[in-house]
């Protein structure tokens, strides 16, 4: 599919999006943004991920499954799973982040046949990434540690974006240079800050991305994580400084890698407009798909899901 600055129809049929959300920025990064986060890649990719695979034992819709542990930083260990086909050739490898809702188990559902997929839980989160003092619920996970630029859990989340790439190469050397990103919601906004600085993925998949505009984002009606933040900036006013570290539309705008972007006109969870801000500040190719709405059910949502799929397929080559 050929990649444009202008949306597609794909499964909405709205034909067009209001200029309004075309038209939403990016915050400015502060000065020393890309020194911050080129020292935190240069740290983590020093890392030994110290890979663990242990097999299921099962399978389903063709893939086998197994189960993955990594080494993270500050000595996290990341629990997760990989999928790969039980016959054929791997070609490339994927990297899939779930939602602020974290991960029970692998999406079988993805239409890739020809890949190793990984699908870590995030530090925190999850059924395989928990930790004692972390909450593991969205609106808790999303204040931990937001007093401090270098401690807070978005930044740790975004390295172990990086250390599932590394985990990902050390298991699958061969399918470097062919390594994509996918991420939903939180996932999306996670990997928006993570691929401006590792080159090691080719192209990615934001779904729904959240954290894009923050100072936006935190003006406008929404009942995700964002609604946390905003209840304890009175209180906590250094949440302010931490996230201008963290914005999502921000980190886009370093991006070069080819980007797809699914984006809902209508979410209740996720502001459309921050969704927007990420892909309007996207530096690279990119191609949108439009969703009628996200985080909310409709009539037409199976038969978008399904045409997203067939997109986001179409998007990741498999040589």
């Amino acid at each position: 599919m050929t990649l444009s600055d202008g949306p597609s129809k794909g499964g909405s049929g709205l034909g067009s999006v209001p200029q309004s959300l075309l038209g939403v920025g990016a915050p400015e990064a502060p000065a020393g943004y890309e020194a911050f986060w080129r020292d935190r890649y240069r740290r983590a990719l020093a890392l030994d991920p110290d890979p663990l695979v242990r097999d299921s034992g099962g399978a389903r819709n063709g893939l086998r499954v197994y189960y993955l542990t990594y080494t993270s930083t500050d000595g996290v260990r990341i629990g997760g799973w990989i999928l790969e086909p039980e016959s054929g050739m791997v070609r490339r490898g994927l990297v899939v982040l779930h939602g602020y809702g974290g991960r029970s188990e692998p999406d079988f559902d993805l239409p890739f046949r020809d890949a190793v997929m990984l699908f870590p839980c995030a530090r925190g989160l999850g059924a395989r990434s928990l930790l004692p003092d972390v909450p593991a619920d969205a609106y808790g996970h999303v204040l931990h540690g937001i007093e401090s630029r270098d401690r807070y859990i978005h930044g740790g989340c975004v390295e172990d974006v990086w250390l599932s790439v590394s985990a990902l190469l050390r298991l699958r050397p061969h399918v470097a240079g062919r390594i994509g990103f996918l991420g939903i919601s939180f996932g999306g906004g996670i990997g928006a800050m993570a691929m401006p600085w590792d080159d090691r993925i080719a192209r990615g998949h934001f779904s729904l991305p959240s954290f894009g505009n923050h100072a936006l984002r935190l003006t406008l009606p929404m009942n995700g994580s964002g609604a946390s933040v905003r209840n304890i900036l009175s209180s906590t006013p250094a949440a302010l400084e931490t996230l201008v570290w963290h914005d999502a539309a921000t980190a886009a705008r370093y991006i070069q890698q080819p980007v797809h972007c699914a984006c809902a006109l209508f979410d209740p969870t996720v502001p459309p407009a921050g969704q927007f801000a990420v892909y309007n500040a996207l530096a690279g190719p990119k191609q949108l798909f439009v969703l009628t709405a996200g985080h909310h059910s409709y009539p037409r949502e199976r038969v978008e899901a399904a045409c997203l799929l067939q997109e986001i397929n179409d998007f990741f080559p498999s040589n």
